[in-house]
């Protein structure tokens, strides 16, 4: 009978199972596919770069292991051995690519025999591995500076290529166009022109320049500066009697640009508004002592804003300071009747107490912490 049970519970348990991965719960996660759009170039230039890798990672003078002794007794070398190929291709190639990885491992097995091929010739006299497996045997990629199916050359190649203003489409690849794309500030099918808001600002038979109008101007310019303009002048600049444009201080020359609680600021070609500090009831500039008049809760005190709540705290303040310190003294007394050079002691560092510490308050930057309390008083608003 317990066999019995052990059979139906083993069944219950398997339909269980198959229920669970039908509809995914306990089906374990699959690898992920490696279906991201790589190309064939991009994926040669990877399998090279990890060749590379291989030799960096396997630089030794000589055999490890038993296994490659009869190349050791034929004097071989290892750092050309098939023993370092084999570790490389095996250990090392592909392993650190991260986008297209299938492809690669692919691409190294077809290709495995060129390689081989590449991997014999002496060390001297070996082509370039990009070269020789991705743009003469593979066929995937072009030189730099080349594209399309046949390798054609870019505009401009091989030292000025777009005149070293632009990129060629495709370059390196076995597709594109050719067409020039002009960096930014150049325009023309070989980028050998400036573009609007640009001029020429150095030419010789290897460069070409261009350089960024003055924001001033508003239609380009002939040369750099606000007195070269084209066109007139931007928005918050204007025409002086001298042709040059010039900065117009919108703060000065337009009345209540800003709201009642911030100060204007001007800028070149425009102007911003900050607001003024909280201690402010209209400010012509940043911080207390710049207000028209003072907000609700503060006052002025030598044309500085300050809240009106301190001088309250400041009288209590010193009040309590200053019985802090008559303490002291009655204390210090007391000690006296009984023993006269404890006392003195004790006054001498009562009185330098005192001393410190009224020296830090009237040295610091605290506002209103004198203990003169006249200073304390609240003037009229």
């Amino acid at each position: 009978m317990r066999e019995f049970y052990k059979s139906v519970i083993t069944i219950i348990t398997l339909i269980l199972f198959v229920s669970f991965n039908k509809s995914g719960a306990l089906e374990p996660p699959k690898p992920q596919a490696d279906s991201e759009e790589v190309s064939t170039c991009t994926v040669c230039r990877n399998l090279v770069k990890s060749f590379h890798k291989g030799i960096e990672k396997t630089k030794r003078e000589k055999f490890d292991g038993g296994d490659a002794a009869w190349e050791q007794d034929k004097n071989l070398k290892y750092s050309t051995s098939e023993v370092r190929l084999t570790e490389i291709q095996d250990d090392h190639l592909c392993r650190d690519v991260k986008k297209g990885r299938e492809k690669c491992h692919h691409l190294a097995s077809e290709y495995s025999s060129e390689i081989e091929e590449w991997w014999i010739i002496n060390e001297e006299e070996r082509p370039d591995l990009f070269n020789h497996l991705c743009v003469d045997n593979a066929k995937v990629c072009c030189m730099k500076g080349q594209f399309g199916p046949d390798c054609k050359n870019c505009p401009g190649y091989p030292d000025k290529i777009c005149n070293n203003n632009g990129k060629c489409k495709g370059s390196g690849s076995r597709k594109g166009t050719g067409k020039c794309y002009c960096d930014k500030g150049y325009f023309g099918k070989f980028c050998s022109d400036c573009a609007k808001g640009f001029y020429e600002s150095y030419k010789d038979e290897n460069k070409f320049l261009c350089s960024a109008c003055h924001a001033a101007c508003v239609d380009g310019c002939t040369s750099g500066g606000s007195s070269n303009c084209l066109g007139g002048c931007n928005k918050g600049w204007k025409l002086n009697d001298e042709n040059n444009c010039i900065d117009i201080n919108e703060c000065l020359e337009t009345k209540n640009i800003c709201t009642r609680n911030e100060f204007c600021v001007n800028n070149e070609g425009n102007y911003s508004c900050l607001s003024c500090d909280k201690s402010c009831d209209g400010c012509t500039g940043d911080g207390p002592d710049m207000c028209n008049k003072c907000a609700d809760g503060y006052h002025e005190n030598e044309n500085i804003c300050i809240n009106s709540d301190i001088l309250g705290r400041k009288i209590h303040e010193n009040y309590a300071r200053y019985g802090t310190y008559f303490g002291l003294c009655i204390a210090t007394c007391i000690i006296f009747q009984s023993n006269v050079y404890a006392a003195s002691a004790i006054g001498l560092l009562v009185g330098l107490y005192i001393s410190v510490s009224e020296y830090i308050l009237a040295t610091s930057n605290v506002q209103n912490a004198t203990p003169n309390l006249d200073l304390l008083q609240p003037s009229e608003l």
